[in-house]
């Protein structure tokens, strides 16, 4: 074992390091597994302040719509008001029920768990800082013979005058007080996610980006598309508008915009995009090679210029989504230690990833764009499809649906299925699947549909709006 005290040693608790530490662990391999924030960190940002609490969040901001939608259906329901305070306290119970999921998970399959900060000293030394009981500081010392970097990312805030007053989504699940007023910066989907959550939880809410539509790198129907549903529910945005500067003033936040106009609000909310979280890893003293914003540079293995140390998830800032880190780990734990008895070694695919946002609408989608479809294919059929859906023809509301499919003409395969409506994650997430398998138009046509839901649309489209 050349006096290692580990044979891989993890650096992150997030979903990807948790996987690959459990996994390799059932291979018997000794493996510990280190998280600067202890328990309370186990999860990473997908279960702490990412994915799960948005989620929630999500749930709860569609409650006061469908309050009101109810009306149309004949039920009389009274006033409703929002517990800010309890709805926070429910969520952080429930993250520290999966914060000792995740404990129990990995110390049942025989990792040793360790809370501190992580620093490579060289390509098989750890050195973690830690807290000693009495809240002294103090440090242990490891050696493994493979180093996996798990760190994830953090939030981006540019540099300009009074960033310190804005806020991150690392803190926007525990404002206290609800903000009545709040600008969210940002066009991607964590900031459009939070716009919709906090304009559905009652607050006044203005987004601004820079860039010419919201969801750079969708399809751009789906993109003009969920803009113009967002301003119907309420949502203030603003496109090509950018912030030069924040005040603290005594009615609140002064967000002085590039025209020279100035908005007012209790908070303050950048979402302008996460860099991988390599500070104070070691990194450049060991000489491992990294990338834009500090992204850890990686083989096909996952495998960095030092050959003991390696990196997914988050960091590499490949795709930066759970399940593709929980599937580059388990790749990782295939290739390094083997699969599982009868099982064929595993491998992370980066293409038809289904991904969702959870705004009001929701989005899901899987495959190319139509931009993308038209660069790698031939000639095209797009096939289209915009509606009220039926749930809403009582309830009053004004919200549409989208459908499209992007089919390749020479094959006749769906390349490309996206959708703006309710539960567009969970429709999205089973035609992933008949993509994966190649699906062509003509068995999507063969398929029937269930009726009457949304779903039976992405069967049911006959004639395409566009070819070539």
């Amino acid at each position: 074992m050349g006096g290692f005290d580990f044979d891989l040693f993890v650096i992150g608790g997030g979903s990807g390091g948790v996987r690959a530490a459990r996994m390799a662990a059932q291979r018997g391999v000794r493996v510990a597994l280190a998280e600067a924030q202890g328990l309370d960190g186990l999860g990473g940002t997908c279960v702490n302040v990412g994915c799960i609490p948005k989620k929630l969040y999500s749930y709860a901001a569609h409650y006061a719509e469908a309050f009101e939608e109810a009306r149309g259906y004949g039920w009389q329901i009274g006033a409703a008001a929002l517990d800010w305070a309890e709805l926070k306290r429910r969520r952080a119970a429930e993250i520290a029920r999966l914060n000792g999921v995740y404990d129990r998970l990995l110390r049942s399959s025989g990792v040793t768990v360790l809370s501190g900060w992580a620093r490579l000293r060289d390509a098989h030394t750890i050195e973690l800082a830690t807290l000693n009981a009495d809240g002294t500081p103090g440090h242990q010392t490891w050696r493994a013979e493979r180093i996996l970097i798990a760190t994830g990312g953090t939030p981006h805030v540019p540099h300009f005058h009074g960033r310190e007053h804005v806020i991150t989504s690392n803190e926007v699940f525990d404002l206290d007080p609800f903000p009545q007023r709040l600008v969210v910066v940002g066009g991607g989907y964590i900031a459009c996610e939070f716009a919709s959550i906090f304009n559905g939880l009652g607050a006044q809410v203005t987004q601004l980006y820079r860039g010419e539509q919201i969801l750079r790198g969708f399809d751009d129907e789906v993109r003009h598309f969920l803009a113009g549903e967002m301003r119907k529910k309420g949502v203030d945005l603003r496109l090509q508008t950018g912030v030069v500067a924040v005040h603290r003033e005594a009615d609140g936040l002064h967000a002085v915009l590039e025209d020279g106009n100035r908005l007012v609000a209790d908070a303050i909310l950048y979402a302008t995009g996460r860099v991988p979280n390599v500070r104070g890893l070691g990194l450049e003293a060991l000489g491992v090679a990294q990338g834009a914003q500090g992204a850890i540079v990686v083989d096909e293995h996952y495998r960095t210029n030092v050959p003991s140390v390696y990196a997914l998830g988050d960091v590499t800032a490949r795709v930066q989504l759970t399940p593709v880190a929980l599937a580059e780990a388990m790749a990782l734990v295939d290739h390094l230690y083997g699969p599982a008895p009868g099982a064929a070694p595993r491998s992370a695919h980066y293409d038809l990833i289904p991904t969702a946002v959870f705004t009001a609408p929701n989005v899901g989608t899987v495959g190319l764009t139509e931009a993308q479809a038209r660069e790698r294919y031939g000639r095209l059929r797009i096939y289209r499809s915009e509606f009220r859906a039926l749930r809403h023809t009582l309830s009053g509301s004004e919200e549409r649906t989208l459908v499209k499919l992007v089919v390749d003409d020479a094959s006749d395969r769906v390349v490309g299925l996206h959708l703006v409506g309710p539960d567009a994650g969970e429709i999205v997430q089973g035609f992933a699947v008949a993509l994966r398998c190649g699906a062509t138009k003509a068995q999507f046509d063969a398929t029937l549909g269930i009726h009457p839901t949304i779903a039976e649309e992405l069967v049911t489209l006959r004639e395409p709006v566009s070819r070539g």
